[in-house]
């Protein structure tokens, strides 16, 4: 699993614009710093991280996804549209702890048929990981060989983690206004 950029000021507005304000083309943008992050193994298909069809319907698009399609396209990897499906609706994450996290979500995904060899999960934010588990569990559950992770960016840690410092790909990228 590896972030992009913390999510920072200037990085939190511009997830709030994909997610809320129907700025879409911002998406291109947050692939651009994306595609710095990691190298992309051979076989490697990204898979957005689906929404329930309440959200999407009132967002008019899935943010994960548009940043799924813009990763693809400037890396020439292909983008696993089906591979991975919510099977119900789950209540807003912002307001929960990480435990009320992984029970709202969980068995809240499910791999739609065989699910590709290398999977990459493509999402927003990083913030506890709950979310990313969860998708992760039910590709590998469905014969995923394994599964990897990228979001453009990753909320800080608790206090009590900071201690540790930040890991090596977070040092050495930033989301900066052009």
């Amino acid at each position: 699993m590896r972030s992009a950029v913390w999510l920072d000021p200037p990085a939190r507005e511009a997830v709030h614009r994909l997610k809320y304000s129907g700025w879409w083309r911002v998406a291109e943008a947050m692939a651009e710093t994306m595609r710095r992050a990691l190298p992309i193994p051979v076989g490697t298909m990204l898979v957005a991280i689906p929404l329930g069809a309440t959200r999407q319907r009132s967002r008019g698009y899935n943010q994960s996804a548009v940043l799924a399609e813009s990763l693809g396209r400037l890396l020439d990897v292909p983008v696993a549209r089906d591979a991975l499906c919510r099977r119900r609706e789950t209540t807003t994450q912002t307001a929960l702890t990480p435990e009320e996290r992984r029970a709202n979500l969980a068995g809240a995904f499910v791999a739609n048929g065989i699910p590709p060899r290398r999977p990459m999960l493509v999402d927003d934010v990083f913030t506890t990981g709950a979310t990313l588990a969860e998708a992760a569990g039910a590709l590998l559950a469905a014969g995923a060989g394994t599964v990897s992770g990228i979001t453009f960016a990753r909320a800080a840690r608790p206090l009590a983690d900071a201690a540790a410092g930040p890991t090596h790909e977070q040092t050495n990228l930033s989301w900066r206004r052009a």
